[in-house]
């Protein structure tokens, strides 16, 4: 009937039109989210983008000084040519197409792994949702792994909560800890240089940022004083709550001693503050006299005053070490003296997400629980990981000295992670043209892009002291292509400077 086609005589679903005439989009720049605005994230920011529309053109036919472009931006490992260890992906394969397992080219221990990981899901598929902290014998292992790698000091299951990499479980627990408004606001100490997955959370979280500055002079370490200065600084205008470690660091490559983790563990305890550690480089530690100290083992190891009443969490994933896989978006978080109440919260907020990836799941227990002595892959699997980890460690050895062989670049030795953050020395002039659109690194990693075809993110994406400048470049590409962006870059600086001097 008419009446009910209204009276323009169109079926209902028709473009509706406001009484007061038509308004414009209920979404725009000025009334969505103000804190979304206010997020950045360097890694895949405007440089990123450029390289994009650079390889574009290239495909198109342009004409450019370079056939491809390299991006150096990202510690995205398989990108840039690192092979995937076999026996991940065996156990894997055998996980998505299970008819595999009838297969005689495939080894006896993976086929056990896929049974295991099969059998703990739904309708023994991957496909399935799982429990939303993540499988259960995949925790369990989980917590084995962390009970090895520590030493035997005991580490419970139902403290570990998978994640859709660490980053998810950074956000997550970041979530739980931001309240208060005004002076009362939580406020959140990151270092400086930092991985700006945190600035981000913090402004879409609208928490407020509390930078702590690393010792570029002294390799980027940690020092108390300067946490100190922060703090009390911070006090004068939100509520620090919490403080934020990484170990091995990124973008600054640097290993805390020992003795570091203990004075920052007393600083946490003093000054009531959540600990996060972020431990995702954990294998990755190069440099002579260095080694990896989890928080949670030197924690345990200076008495129960400590862990007892300590609140941390520490993150941990399968996108770095010897692993590198990126995509399947692994990882998880341990919680350590969290409130029984906070903890039921806590299940609640990861249940709005339903699961974490349930093959990530799958790869992260075959990282904690890898092939062993006496099993068939264990020879193979020893061979690739030790390969990986050999090639960083002289790639990260080669970009110090090359870099440190450069007028104008001067570069701490990369003792871990898989970046080095070289301090670049800019010339008064192209800082001045600079300022004209662009932060002066910006414009520096923009002309290495437009000029050499190599992609690296410009310090200020990471924080920096004032009146410094640096870029982050990822070791990651084979030694040999490695060695090309080192003489690449080599080249660039010279000619930059000379052109503005």
């Amino acid at each position: 009937s008419a009446r009910r086609r209204g009276s323009t005589g169109r079926p209902w679903g028709g473009e509706y039109k406001h009484p007061g005439g038509l308004k414009g989009k209920v979404l725009t720049l000025d009334s969505m989210n103000p804190n979304v605005k206010r997020v950045e994230y360097a890694v895949r920011g405007p440089i990123v983008q450029r390289a994009v529309q650079i390889e574009k053109e290239l495909k198109e036919g342009a004409k450019k000084p370079f056939t491809e472009v390299i991006k150096a931006n990202i510690g995205d490992a398989h990108a840039m040519g690192q092979k995937p260890i076999t026996f991940f992906r065996q156990v894997l394969a055998l996980c998505s197409y299970p008819a595999l397992l009838e297969d005689s080219k495939f080894p006896e221990d993976a086929k056990q792994r896929a049974r295991r990981i099969l059998e703990a899901c739904g309708g023994h598929s991957i496909g399935a949702y799982s429990a939303s902290q993540g499988i259960e014998c995949i925790r369990q292992d989980v917590a084995r792994y962390i009970e090895k790698r520590d030493g035997g000091i005991p580490s419970n299951p139902d403290n570990i909560y998978l994640s859709t990499g660490a980053s998810d479980a950074i956000v997550t627990i970041l979530k739980l800890l931001v309240c208060g408004e005004g002076r009362d606001r939580t406020g959140v100490m990151i270092s400086i240089p930092q991985y700006p997955l945190y600035s981000a959370a913090l402004a879409d979280l609208g928490a407020v940022q509390i930078n702590y500055y690393l010792d570029e002079d002294n390799c980027w370490s940690l020092n108390i004083t300067e946490l100190r200065r922060a703090l009390s600084a911070a006090r004068e205008h939100c509520n620090p709550r919490v403080l934020c470690i990484i170990n091995p660091g990124n973008p600054t490559g640097q290993v805390q001693s020992r003795q570091c983790i203990e004075d920052v563990i007393r600083f946490a305890k003093e000054e009531h503050l959540f600990l996060m550690a972020d431990e995702v480089y954990q294998d990755n530690v190069y440099a002579e006299g260095c080694q990896f100290h989890s928080f949670k083992k030197v924690l345990f190891e200076m008495g129960p005053e400590y862990s007892n009443t300590v609140e941390m969490a520490s993150f941990h994933s399968t996108s770095k070490c010897y692993m590198g896989e990126c995509g399947f978006r692994g990882g998880y978080m341990e919680v350590i003296n969290l409130d029984p109440e906070v903890k039921a919260q806590l299940i609640k907020l990861v249940s709005v997400r339903l699961c974490p990836p349930v093959p990530g799941q799958a790869l992260l227990d075959l990282v904690v629980n890898p092939p062993q002595p006496d099993e068939p892959s264990y020879a193979t699997f020893m061979k690739e990981r030790t390969a990986v980890l050999s090639a960083l460690a002289e790639k990260a050895r080669l970009t110090e000295q090359i870099f440190n062989t450069v007028p104008g670049i001067t570069c701490n030795p990369v003792q871990g992670a898989m970046y080095t953050f070289p301090r670049i020395t800019l010339p008064q002039k192209a800082i001045d043209k600079a300022k004209l659109g662009l932060v002066p690194d910006m414009f520096y990693c923009m002309r290495l892009l437009d000029e050499e075809g190599i992609c690296l993110v410009p310090g200020s994406g990471f924080g920096q002291r004032e009146g410094t400048y640096h870029f982050r470049m990822t070791i990651l590409p084979p030694t040999e292509k490695l060695k090309v962006v080192l003489q690449k870059i080599r080249e660039f600086q010279l000619r930059f400077t000379q052109e503005f001097s």
